[in-house]
């Protein structure tokens, strides 16, 4: 992230050393993630803050955020989508925004699997694709992402066999952003 704001300001780590008084090491160890943003002194985050123009909150938020593994993630959409119903799963996709959210952090697999999610409940239900999110319907992930259970199983048989069968019975929205889904309804 505050890589992002040197960028947007076109600043040097040289030059953000030199503006905020914060030592060179001290920036490059934080850029590099050897120090953690999180456990630096309030007033080397207070400088940051300060140098970008954004609040203390709105600087390091984003490191504060954590971020379950995608098998748990998915099988949290599913309980949601079980609670909620197919309708009310769509109105609170699309009123949390957490896609767009999800993709401006570059958590792509979440992104693209709740987008996913959406659309096929949406089709199966013949509710009109929300436009909003037609920039990302396009994109996709650079590899495809099968459920563990499918890679367990093809590491013990040794072959490709299940990872060809999960892909064929996958649920295409998701076999779109190369997430293979094959059930979305079965959950404990």
């Amino acid at each position: 992230m505050l890589t992002e704001y040197m960028q947007k300001q076109n600043i040097t780590k040289y030059r953000l050393a030199k503006n905020t008084g914060i030592p060179y090491t001290t920036l490059t160890d934080i850029l590099s993630g050897k120090a953690d943003i999180k456990k630096c002194s309030a007033e080397t985050v207070y400088k940051l803050a300060k140098e970008f123009g954004v609040s203390m909150e709105n600087l390091v938020a984003p490191y504060l955020e954590n971020r379950c593994s995608f098998e748990l993630f998915k099988s949290n959409v599913c309980h949601s989508l079980k609670q909620l119903g197919d309708i009310d799963f769509i109105i609170n996709t699309l009123e949390s925004n957490d896609i767009r959210k999800y993709y401006n952090r570059k958590w792509y697999p979440e992104c693209f699997y709740l987008l996913a999610m959406l659309d096929y409940i949406s089709r199966i239900n013949d509710v009109a694709l929300c436009e909003e999110y037609s920039d990302l319907r396009c994109q996709k992930l650079s590899e495809k992402i099968y459920p563990s259970s499918v890679i367990a199983l093809s590491l013990a048989l040794d072959n490709n066999e299940t990872k060809v069968l999960a892909e064929r019975k996958s649920i295409p929205e998701f076999m779109k952003f190369n997430i293979i889904e094959g059930e979305v309804r079965n959950v404990i």
